[in-house]
């Protein structure tokens, strides 16, 4: 059986319009086409999920490399807690 691969990346800029459009209480998955390919691949095989396992490590890929995309968007958008350290602010006494 040929592995299973993504097509293309899950994080990009069409995903993350979609992703930051959504309702607060939506689900986004940009996964969600292999997940779909690994249900009905166990509904085919009857439930055997030794013969779905490409599907599944397909799935887990994309959902990481995902995560770790969403991870370093977020890092790269942080805005500091404590204001920026800069400029130290100065106490008037």
């Amino acid at each position: 059986m040929a592995p299973i691969e993504p097509t293309d990346q899950p994080w990009d800029e069409k995903t993350e319009r979609k992703f930051e459009g959504k309702a607060y209480s939506e689900y986004f998955d940009p996964c969600q086409d292999l997940a779909t390919r690994s249900l009905k691949c166990l509904h085919r095989n009857g439930g055997k999920r030794e013969m779905c396992s490409d599907y599944f490590q397909a799935y887990r890929d994309c959902k990481k490399q995902w995560l770790a995309d969403r991870k370093e968007a977020k890092r790269k958008n942080a805005k500091p807690w404590f204001g920026s350290n800069d400029k130290p602010e100065e106490s008037s006494k």
